[in-house]
This record gives C-alpha cells, structure tokens and sequence, in this order.
C-alpha cells in the first residue's frame, strides 16, 4: 500500500524536527503528537504538509485517534533520565511501545518505524538500556510491519551532546570528566533521518533492525576536548577513575537539572560503536565535517563577526 500520510510520536524534539521536514520536502503529509502545541509550531507549523496536534500519546484512547487515517507510525518518543518530562523509562518507553503497538492494530496500520537505541538489551547494564530493549520485544513481536533503528549518540544543530561539552567549557576553568575512556562513535542527525525516510516504503526494510553509526570511534574525553578547540574554550580535562566516575554520576543525578546520572555512567559501561556498514546506501558524515558549522560560532571571533553582520542589517533596515 502506498504511504502517503504519517504520523510521528516526538515530532516536536531534536531528531523529530528534522524527520518532520525530511518528509514534507519529499511530499508526505506528516501529523506530528505535542504536549506543547505553541513550542512546537516556530519549527514545525511553517511546513505546509505538517499538522502538529496537542495529544496526549500516553491516553490509549487519544493514541488511537491520533493514528486513525495514516499510513505508517513513526515512534520517535525516548527520554535520557529517570522521570525526564514527567515520564519514567517504563512509561516512555516501554508502556508508550505497547499503546502504540495496540493503536496501530485497532486502526489497521500496518507499517510502524521505531527509535531505540545502540546495545538496547532487555539484559543491558542500565535501565535505559532494559527499558529500550524491551521496548523492542514489544515492537518485535507485534506482527506488523516493523522497522527499528539503533543509533549512537546523535549530534547536529540543536543537539544535547556536544552542544553540552560546549556550553560547559564556556563555564568552567576545567572539566574532570567521569568515564573518559568511554568510546562512540556519534553519527549525524541528518543521516539518520535519512534512513527513516528511505526505510518507510522499503519492503525489504520490513522486519529489521538497522544499528547506525557515524565513520569513526571516539573516547569521550577525545570528544570533549575537541569541542573545547572548535569552540575556541580549550580546558584541562581531568579523567576521572571508575569509582570517581561513579560518585560523580550520583552527585549529579541528584541536581535538579540532570546532566548526568548513576544510570547514565551505567550505560557507559557498554561501548556505544557498531561495525556494520550503514543501510540504504547512505555515507555517514564525519563529525569534524559539520560540527565546526554550528559550534564554531561559540568562539569569539565568530561572535564578533555575528555582531558586526548584525549591526549592518540593522544599519540596512533604517
């Protein structure tokens, strides 16, 4: 069956956005679930094919009507920390995977595409990791025609990865850092999407999982002192040992901004690098070849030719 209109849970997030416009570009219809209709729509309402839609996707019954009358489902929803948006990983993951698994049974869709995660495991070392896992059992034995992606850290413009280190760096003198030896390997937001939009109508996509990686295998202290040189906030990093690391994550997961978390340091664990080549034909991009692009302009050279572009617009517009 041609798909000509989809509908996608976490639409109005980081990776969201750029499958909304992705799809429309190629002439989709796109129905977009938000809890936040006014956040959502400087992204997203300005696309002519794009509906964002205040529903919540944890009420089967608004799930369901939701999805009536698409084509495919787009699972995109996933949170980082225990309780992040008032969803533990259970609700967000797990419980959210078995409601819409139920919603596209009783609307007769057929086609769903699901976001998990690299070394999702119902057996993994953290409860991120279980909860996605299990989250793909759910999807895995639905009988539907399912399709689930295994990305590593994912970075672009507007990500909370590197922009994280960036932002950090600007603060501090230096930065003892927790697990340095941890290793990813970070693909590029737009990669990804481009395998979700290419898999949608792909049969041979039908019941496969795809692990996505970008071309190269980072520590993560390599990564946080790159980000220091690009941004122009070049800091000591001090690696810290595994107890350290430990006691840092539990300090941390108990501020109320969650930087980072003992379940965090517990997926860590588990090297987020695959060593498969990635599907549908697409080249990953280097992440030293797009993260100068939105980084860069933390440094204060850029800054100044910001203000100095700024300053003639509004010399122009006199």
């Amino acid at each position: 069956m041609e798909i000509t209109t989809v509908a996608i849970l976490g639409g109005s997030g980081f990776v969201g956005r750029h499958v909304c416009h992705v799809l429309a570009a190629e002439g989709y219809r796109v129905r977009v679930a938000t809890r936040d209709r006014e956040r959502a729509k400087v992204q997203l309402l300005p696309l002519p094919t794009v509906d964002v839609i205040a529903v919540d996707v944890h009420d089967p019954a608004a799930l369901s009507a939701f999805v009536r009358g698409t084509d495919a489902v787009i699972n995109l929803v996933g949170v980082l920390h225990q309780g992040s948006g008032n969803a533990s990983f259970g609700q967000a993951h797990v419980e959210l995977a078995r409601k819409v698994v139920n919603a596209c049974r009783a609307q007769g869709i057929g086609r769903l595409i699901h976001m998990s995660a690299l070394n999702a495991d119902p057996g993994g070392p953290s409860a991120y990791l279980r909860t996605k896992g299990e989250a793909e059992r759910i999807v895995r034995e639905s009988g539907l025609q399912w399709t689930i992606f295994r990305p590593s850290v994912i970075f672009g413009r507007g990500d909370g990865f590197l922009n994280l280190f960036a932002e950090l760096a600007s603060v501090f003198p230096l930065l003892p850092l927790g697990s340095p030896d941890a290793r990813f390997q970070p693909v590029f937001v737009e990669d990804v999407v481009q395998a979700f939009a290419r898999s949608l109508e792909r049969l041979e996509s039908h019941g496969k999982s795809y692990d996505l990686c970008g071309p190269k295998v980072y520590r993560l202290r390599d990564l946080v002192e790159y980000v220091g040189a690009v941004t122009g906030h070049r800091r000591p990093v001090i690696g810290l040992n595994d107890m350290l690391s430990k006691l840092q994550a539990a300090v941390m997961g108990l501020l109320p901004v969650k930087l980072l978390t003992l379940d965090n340091y517990n997926s860590m664990k588990v090297d987020s690098i695959c060593r498969c080549d990635f599907p549908f034909g697409i080249v990953p991009c280097a992440l030293e070849g797009i993260a100068p692009s939105y980084l860069g302009n933390r440094t204060p050279r850029a800054r100044y030719q910001e203000m100095r572009e700024h300053a003639r617009r509004q010399a122009q517009a006199r």
